[in-house]
């Protein structure tokens, strides 16, 4: 599945919500320098925020579609799993990962990011954490049960778990892997809440770059979109998405770690 998101980058990229400025500045005043390197950046929309911030990015993305998107809008990008990707003796500031950490096996992957990092450079791995409102999400788990009933998706959205808790789960995984490691301080886990606004039209616009939807074909899609299409309607044609982005981050054995950051930080 990873690779099916790039079926079309260009939606993806105009639909999938940045990262807060807060984070990429939080990131970059805990790194020792400006060079950072993106583990699964996909079109480069964390690549660009961290760009803008100063730094200098290198992208690496398994799915060459995506990578050559994100070199148009001027992002590196080599085209690699993290795993298989060689380095060739370059080392970085920070090691980050938007959206992308769960691809990569969690202890494999930490050891490699330490290899990479200078002394004092982070690895911070983040995602964002949401829920629609009831009547979308109801629509939507009701429409992609009739139309990909064998789908483990479903499996997973008849658990009923909160999307926080399924996320927390995640995010426990990759700190258990960055501790297991060896090569990082403690782990800490910054939270950052905040609001986006969506009418119909933008929401049907982002539900197709999503993992539950990028391999249904066209008339199945056009089936769950419908559904969610008219339950947005029927609240008024618009709605308030409270995002939660959190992150996972820790600083390279042997280097001062930022102090203050330990547990949960406060959402800003």
């Amino acid at each position: 599945m990873a690779e099916s998101f790039g079926v079309d980058p260009e939606r993806y990229d105009q639909a999938r919500p940045h990262y807060p400025d807060a984070l990429v500045e939080r990131i970059v005043a805990a790194s020792p320098g400006p060079d950072v390197l993106d583990v699964g950046c996909g079109t480069g929309i964390e690549a660009r925020q961290f760009q803008a911030a100063g730094c200098a990015v290198l992208g690496v993305d398994p799915d060459a579609r995506m990578a050559e998107f994100a070199r148009r809008t001027g992002v590196e990008v080599e085209v690699a799993t993290f795993e298989a990707w060689d380095p060739a003796g370059r080392t970085f500031d920070a090691v980050v990962a938007g959206q992308a950490w769960h691809w990569v096996d969690p202890v494999a992957g930490a050891a490699k990011a330490a290899r990479v990092l200078r002394p004092g450079g982070r690895l911070a791995v983040f995602a964002h954490v949401f829920e629609p409102p009831p009547p979308v999400a109801e629509a939507f788990a009701a429409a992609y049960r009739r139309a990909a009933p064998d789908s483990p998706l479903i499996l997973h959205a008849r658990s009923a778990k909160p999307a926080q808790d399924v996320y927390q789960t995640m995010f426990a995984t990759a700190i258990d892997g960055i501790r297991q490691s060896g090569e990082f301080g403690e782990p800490d886990q910054w939270r950052f809440d905040w609001e986006q606004r969506y009418t119909r039209e933008e929401w049907l616009n982002l539900l197709p770059t999503t993992g539950a939807l990028t391999r249904l074909p066209p008339d199945e899609l056009a089936e769950v979109l419908n559904a969610v299409g008219t339950a947005i309607d029927e609240i008024g044609g618009g709605f308030t998405m409270a995002y939660t982005t959190m992150a996972a981050t820790a600083a390279r054995s042997g280097a001062a770690v930022e102090s203050g950051n330990a547990g949960v930080s406060p959402g800003v």
